[in-house]
């Protein structure tokens, strides 16, 4: 679909074909304007963007943030955004990060210290001494990171680390002279020569980069840090600890086991904590040439010495942008993490989102039949259980050279310090004998990350490949649905809508589908990653006649309605109260005590006019912009989550689906009023939208007697209207049909007379 036939249904839109690199690191490159010159008129760059790590680009001073598809796609159509006024955390930096450690550590600690002090719905906004130490893919790096810590946006002001990035990147020295005039001009151009004057925060943190240490974050959360030094104990912890976050329950005699098997006619083996995956991925690191430059020194270190890369780890390399790979090629670093296996893949979402493909069935046996805790470690932002891959039941964030310094030790089981990472010529070889100096990188950045790449690289990025090129599209402005499709159908909640807007609902006797914990993801919620080759949506894709190695992944069929609702709450390691114990994507259809597939217990329950809730925990809908996570929901007829919090994105996007969020009062949830999933729930509306207000408190009751408060999680009253409606774009689309027919009246009396 070339740029003009992909974008002729719409004005003023550009279309970057696949394969150019991840949105976020071509908008920090080359899209972003930073001040916007419309016909002379001069304003500030903002965004709002589909994915939730929107936010990357605050780390230019552009102010953005992700929204769920769904917002984005009544935005395209004309529909305001409504948000609550947030509040704004001031992050105060100072001091300047020792030798050896990298962004990627700087960014861990920060997810850490943000999620623990709360910032959920907040603007964060850095400052302080220490900015000018902070290079501007580092930012970016840390802005990247916004929705693991829960923050809207973490926003870095422009300064002259920001115009020398610009120029950096090939933008020209007029552009970069009007950017910096501008905001001067308006104050809003962060100079450290003056006084910073009075700066007011709804509340602030400090931190001293001198404090910051090499890291990792694991097992199955972002936020969880684990400094370096620490990590084998903290591994032998969670192998010891009850299953949870950071827990697998694994008795002592079974922590030594040994896994042996047959790999290419070799012997190899297995035990909990072996690397099985390891990735340079996501627009989180691949942004940032340090690190990445790092990575391929380290790899050139180790290759001099002999060190390899066990054959059966399923080592990539997926750069952000096709600059990463011209600077690496440049280098001559490149050639030595292919070397170590670290080839690249494509420059799009891969191991990060749960697409590198199958292990090798020799590994995967291995793991499964004798229950192995097996590892991957990966440079992105995401390491929710079963997003990585189903098999990987402990996956660690790291910066790219910790990556590589992971693959070639074959354990997170391991203690850097006082282990050898392997040998050479029978020597031991430690981390520290081949881990590349500050110097070093500064060096070997300075002479080969040049202006010059970007601009080639951009110049040609409209242009696609062959087969995008080819494809045949129809030219009319209307999309023509293809009934034959199993990538694309026709959504059944916009078919056959009136005029007249349908009102609140009440939910009447409901069911509970599912009973879940605390940081239920969007990837415990939504389909992500392969589909199983067991589950209800490869039953589906078998029985219209796709073979199983014609499947793809949920991401690719995203926009078929029967795959996606499939696939909720179809997260193999979802733990659901249900089932006491049991993990996985099944829960108890209530009346028949039968245990079902989610999908199947929602649509009995459907088919038998049962309306159903979800109970949740804290933090519920933690993760990616997932639109699917509520879509699905609403395909399977859920009314209500009742949570005890709700990240900013989810949300919003339950609201965006006409789905009823409510927070239990705060010292409640499921547990404390003795809430088991068994019981059935009615939520009382009043009948009339205008009766209801944002945040109001709502009576919750249950046939068994009990009685409670809840709060009411429409924040604003044009979230009421699209409640009314519902759902978002229900209320654009008779909004718009509204506004043309009064326009066509008004156009006839204007005639008539």
């Amino acid at each position: 679909m070339g740029c003009g036939k992909g974008a002729n249904a719409f004005d003023n839109i550009l279309v970057i074909p696949p394969g150019a690199g991840i949105v976020h690191q071509v908008n920090l490159e080359y899209l972003a304007r930073v001040v916007f010159n419309t016909d002379g008129i001069l304003y500030p760059d903002t965004v709002f963007g589909t994915d939730s790590h929107t936010a990357m680009i605050d780390g230019l001073g552009v102010a953005g943030w992700g929204v769920g598809g769904i917002e984005a796609e009544a935005a395209m159509l004309g529909q305001a955004m409504s948000m609550v006024l947030p509040g704004v955390v001031g992050f105060e930096l100072s001091g300047s990060l020792k030798d050896g450690v990298t962004a990627t550590d700087l960014v861990l600690t920060v997810a850490k210290m943000l999620r623990q002090h709360g910032v959920v719905g907040n603007f964060v906004e850095f400052y302080g001494k220490g900015m000018s130490e902070i290079a501007l893919p580092d930012r970016a790096t840390i802005a990247n990171m916004s929705p693991e810590y829960g923050a809207t946006m973490c926003f870095f002001p422009v300064d002259h680390v920001t115009l020398q990035y610009l120029k950096m990147t090939g933008r020209s020295n007029d552009t970069i002279s009007m950017i910096e005039s501008y905001l001067r001009a308006n104050k809003l151009f962060m100079d450290y020569s003056q006084p910073e004057g009075d700066m007011v925060f709804s509340s602030h943190l400090k931190l001293n980069l001198q404090d910051v240490e090499p890291c990792v974050s694991g097992p199955k959360r972002p936020h969880d840090q684990v400094l370096l030094k620490n990590m084998k104990a903290d591994w032998h912890a969670c192998l010891d600890n009850k299953v949870g976050f950071k827990g697998y329950g694994i008795p002592k005699e079974d922590q030594s086991k040994i896994a042996k098997f047959q790999f290419e006619g070799t012997q190899a083996q297995l035990k909990h904590g072996s690397i099985v995956i390891a990735a340079i991925t996501s627009c989180t690191n691949t942004s940032n040439p340090s690190v990445m430059l790092q990575s391929g020194l380290l790899a050139k270190k180790a290759c001099d010495l002999g060190l390899q890369v066990k054959p059966w780890i399923k080592t990539s390399l997926g750069p952000g942008s096709k600059v990463v790979t011209k600077y690496l090629e440049k280098s001559g670093l490149m050639r030595y993490l292919k070397q170590l296996g670290f080839y690249i893949v494509g420059y799009g979402c891969t191991t990060c989102i749960g697409n590198s493909g199958d292990l090798d069935e020799s590994v995967a046996s291995a793991i499964t039949d004798n229950d192995i805790v097996a590892a991957a470690v990966l440079s992105g932002n995401r390491n929710f259980e079963g997003r990585i891959h189903p098999l990987t039941r402990a996956n660690y964030l790291a910066s790219p050279p910790l990556v590589v310094a992971y693959a070639l030790s074959g354990t997170v089981d391991i203690d850097f310090e006082t282990e050898p990472i392997g040998q050479s010529d029978g020597k031991e070889v430690f981390l520290r004998d081949i881990w590349p100096s500050s110097e070093e990188v500064a060096d070997i950045v300075q002479s080969n990350v040049l202006p010059d790449m970007f601009k080639s690289v951009y110049e040609t990025i409209t242009e696609g490949h062959p087969t995008w090129n080819n494809l045949q599209v129809p030219s009319s402005r209307l999309y023509e649905w293809d009934p034959r499709s199993t990538y694309i159908r026709e959504p059944p909640n916009l078919k056959d809508i009136s005029m007249s807007p349908p009102g609140p609902y009440k939910v009447n006797n409901a069911y509970c589908l599912v009973n879940l914990g605390d940081s239920i993801t969007t990837d415990h919620i939504s389909p992500g990653g392969s589909i199983h080759k067991d589950s209800p949506a490869a039953k589906y894709l078998i029985e219209l006649g796709v073979d199983r190695r014609d499947f793809n992944s949920y991401g690719c069929r995203r926009g078929n309605d029967e795959v996606m609702v499939r696939g909720t709450f179809a997260n193999i390691r979802l733990v659901n109260k249900l089932l006491e114990g049991e993990v996985g994507p099944k829960t108890i259809h209530i009346p028949s005590g039968e245990k079902l597939s989610v999908f199947d217990a929602a649509m009995r329950y459907m088919r038998e006019g049962q309306d159903t809730i979800v109970l949740a925990g804290s933090e519920y809908g933690t993760g990616s912009a997932r639109d699917w996570a509520a879509k699905g929901p609403k395909l399977m007829g859920v009314k209500a989550v009742i949570a005890k919090s709700f990240e900013r994105i989810h949300r919003s996007n339950l609201v965006g689906m006409g789905i009823i969020p409510l927070c239990f009062q705060p010292g409640e949830d499921a547990e404390t009023l003795e809430l088991t999933g068994h019981e059935r729930y009615n939520i009382d509306l009043p009948n009339n939208i205008s009766d209801i207000t944002p945040g109001q408190d709502i009576i919750v009751k249950t046939d068994n007697g009990k009685s409670f408060k809840c709060t009411l999680r429409f924040d604003t009253e044009v979230e009421l209207a699209y409640f009314d409606h519902g759902d978002i774009l229900q209320y654009v689309i008779r909004s718009f049909i509204g506004s043309k027919q009064e326009n066509t009246h008004a156009s006839s009396t204007e005639v008539s007379s």
